[in-house]
């Protein structure tokens, strides 16, 4: 460890509620154990479960730090025991179990990727939830294939413009749903086949019509509630739906017989309980599949803010405005 201070300047969560509840503090910076790497932050991406970390119903896993971010880019700082891949100095983007929102974070080696020539450090902060998120749900437990019609609620979030890019760059049709015609304007540049208002226009019927009737192979739906039935309406026989969140709640009615008709798979996931091995998985399958096609400029990272690291408050109040794309806090 060379020129790694004692304290550091990070985000905390002083109490429950509102932006206003995260505050920068000073604090000590964290040494990496056995098989970790230290990364001297550059940025960090702000997305919906640090929200809910800060509303208190996320809490971070035992073990792992409660400073808020889930995803960092930035160069090693420091190397743990039996962490090999990754020199001083190298320049990687992780997926971290917490601790992002600030200066120094801790990262497991495996959950590491090298950033690409020709992408920004503010752009890199930016990959690794979303595409990691898109990869597992829509790719490996929802097995979308080259040909099948995919439909993804939320489609300008994070999450959304991942999910639109890399199923259309890999083959598949998109469909995907927002808030405003301007949201829908930029799902289409995305790549989206088409793109539903779901506050004017009811989705399942707008994938029967696209479909010509059959309905979409894989949704990846993080809104719960109500939708779960009209997602179970919108599959095609032997569909699969996925969910990674729950906006409208978790508890839902579904009607099991149109399930066993169509021989649906209803499944979901959440990424920050998993261990390091499965995340390490994951990112080796990111690292071949979607980094070439961002770093040859196929797939665009796209960011709507930045804000400076202690203006966190501020980033979490835009996360709930209308953007479009990432939020990204700079160091």
């Amino acid at each position: 460890m060379t020129d790694v201070p004692q304290t550091m300047t990070a985000v905390a969560i002083a109490g429950k509620g509102g932006p206003e509840v995260l505050q920068p503090q000073t604090v000590a910076v964290p040494r990496p154990q056995r098989g970790q790497v230290l990364v001297k932050v550059a940025a960090a991406g702000v997305n919906r479960p640090d929200v809910m970390q800060r509303l208190g119903l996320y809490p971070a896993p035992k073990g792992h730090s409660e400073i808020p971010g889930l995803e960092v880019s930035g160069t090693v700082a420091a190397l743990g025991p039996e962490a090999p891949r990754f020199a001083l100095g190298d320049s990687v983007m992780a997926l971290v179990n917490g601790g992002g929102y600030a200066e120094y974070c801790i990262a497991d080696e495996g959950s590491c990727i090298p950033v690409p020539a020709g992408l920004s450090m503010t752009e890199a902060a930016a990959v690794p939830e979303g595409f990691f998120t898109v990869w597992h749900n829509v790719f490996e437990r929802g097995g979308l294939k080259p040909g099948e019609w995919f439909l993804v609620h939320g489609g300008t979030s994070g999450i959304g413009v991942a999910a639109i890019q890399l199923a259309s760059a890999l083959g598949a049709n998109v469909i995907a749903t927002a808030g405003s015609a301007q949201k829908c304007e930029a799902c289409l540049a995305l790549g989206a086949k088409r793109a539903v208002d779901y506050r004017t226009e009811d989705f399942v019927e707008a994938v029967k019509a696209e479909t010509g009737g059959r309905g979409v192979g894989v949704i990846l739906d993080m809104v719960g509630g109500d939708y779960v039935e009209r997602n179970i309406r919108s599959l095609a026989d032997d569909g699969r739906l996925v969910n990674i969140a729950y906006q409208q709640g978790s508890k839902v009615t579904i009607d099991m017989m149109r399930v066993m008709l169509k021989r649906l798979t209803v499944t979901g996931s959440t990424l920050r309980i998993r261990s390091a091995e499965v995340k390490a998985a994951i990112a080796r399958a990111v690292e071949a599949k979607a980094l070439p096609l961002i770093a040859s400029g196929r797939i665009k990272v796209v960011i709507d803010a930045t804000f400076p690291l202690r203006q966190a408050a501020a980033a979490h109040a835009r996360l709930d405005d209308a953007h479009i794309g990432k939020i990204v806090l700079t160091v």
